[in-house]
């Protein structure tokens, strides 16, 4: 079945917002409002019963603990200075540094659009994985607004770049002893990176040989057998639960480019 991506786009993005929300660093107070409704809208209409559950537990603990206790559990897993800290950027997974190529391969895709990083209110690198996000929910937008020449460009970013290391990311984030909240974003992140696989038809990447620096650990939840198993069967009802849940709201009543700080 091809995916009929015009309908899809606009739950896409959706998606890129809410992740947006998650993983971008903010010292504003009000950084995680809206999640909750966002996570009401896809447990209605989710991407697989995994992504569901997750969506569920997630919004139970923010609507029990408050966005206080998620940006305590956001600190306690990516800005401790020293303890067990999860790496956000693209380049550390591809080289085992910060501030390496895929940065610049990153720099050099946003050069040939018309968005840009907000420095005043965005700290972190192009290649960390809230800016990335926040640039796939940007590029979206303007597809949905008749820019299809951001069309290609989105699926370089998403098969250079995202494809490359989020496996890892979200493997790291799952196994992290502080992540509880952040345990469940993983598992709706990894339900949405296999349809964004299935949308880009492209490839999980082959195994990189494990670095010195990478736990021998797995998850369960991201077995390839099972993971392929599933993409077979879902790939029409994940279409289908995507384009209801953009029938429910715009995205744009969630998600202000302005709160995700690029310009």
């Amino acid at each position: 079945m091809e995916i009929d991506k015009a309908s899809v786009n606009p739950a896409r993005s959706l998606y890129y917002g809410l992740f947006s929300k998650l993983f971008v660093f903010s010292e504003d107070k009000k950084r995680f409002d809206g999640v909750s409704e966002i996570l009401a809208v896809f447990i209605e209409n989710p991407i697989d019963d995994a992504s569901r559950d997750a969506c569920v537990e997630l919004k139970f603990f923010i609507d029990n603990k408050g966005n206080d206790s998620l940006s305590d559990e956001y600190d306690l897993i990516f800005n401790v200075p020293s303890g067990d800290i999860v790496r956000t950027t693209a380049s550390y997974y591809d080289e085992g540094f910060e501030s390496g190529k895929k940065l610049v391969e990153v720099k050099n895709f946003l050069a040939k659009t018309k968005i840009r990083r907000d420095e005043n209110h965005y700290k972190e690198s192009e290649d960390s994985i809230g800016f990335l996000v926040t640039f796939m929910h940007e590029l979206i937008e303007l597809i949905i607004k008749g820019e299809d020449e951001y069309d290609n460009l989105q699926h370089c970013l998403f098969k250079e770049v995202l494809n490359e290391f989020l496996d890892e990311f979200i493997q790291n984030l799952y196994t992290n002893k502080n992540a509880v909240a952040y345990k469940e974003v993983a598992i709706a992140l990894n339900s949405f990176l296999e349809f964004e696989r299935l949308y880009f038809q492209v490839s999980k990447p082959k195994q990189k040989e494990k670095k010195a620096r990478v736990q021998e650990e797995s998850c369960g939840f991201i077995a390839d057998v099972e993971a392929q198993r599933r993409a077979k069967n879902r790939i029409e009802r994940s279409a289908d639960a995507l384009v209801k849940s953009c029938s429910l709201e715009n995205d744009d009543d969630f998600v202000d480019a302005d709160e995700v700080a690029i310009n």
